[in-house]
């Protein structure tokens, strides 16, 4: 048996970028952040943020770029996928993707752009407890009447 699962929550480090294909599909790609923090063998905290990019198809790809905003938080979960082509110096490129099977759409935020680290965590601790926000599928045909926000 085989897997290829990935589940990310993270911010969007920019608007995503909304495109159709030549056969009429929608495409939208956007970039997030996630960050691992922990403390070394020193004591000293540590953090390394690491960016992926996120691919959506069709339902999924207008929701995205409809709702999603630099800054703003949102839960992937889908599977990897490389592609290559041939760069202009003739040397075969590679990039590593998320191909986005289901998105859940962050609470929203006041100024929709990231805020400073303090304010992140002033945010944080601030927070209230959020209802659930019902994850949306490819597959899923939704009204716009049931995004909670």
């Amino acid at each position: 048996m085989n897997v290829n699962i990935v589940i990310l929550v993270g911010r969007l480090t920019d608007n995503p970028e909304s495109r159709t294909t030549p056969g009429g599909q929608q495409v939208c790609s956007f970039r997030m952040a996630t960050n691992r923090a922990w403390t070394d063998r020193q004591g000293t905290k540590q953090e390394r943020v690491e960016y992926h990019t996120v691919i959506a198809w069709r339902r999924l790809a207008e929701i995205a770029s409809q709702y999603l905003a630099k800054g703003g938080l949102v839960f992937v979960e889908g599977h990897l996928e490389t592609r290559s082509w041939q760069g202009a110096d003739g040397s075969k490129k590679y990039r590593t993707e998320i191909i986005a099977d289901r998105l859940q759409l962050g609470p929203k935020s006041g100024g929709g752009t990231m805020s400073s680290e303090s304010n992140q965590k002033k945010e944080k601790e601030e927070a209230p407890i959020q209802e659930e926000i019902p994850i949306i599928e490819e597959n899923q045909e939704i009204d716009v009447k049931d995004i909670p926000f």
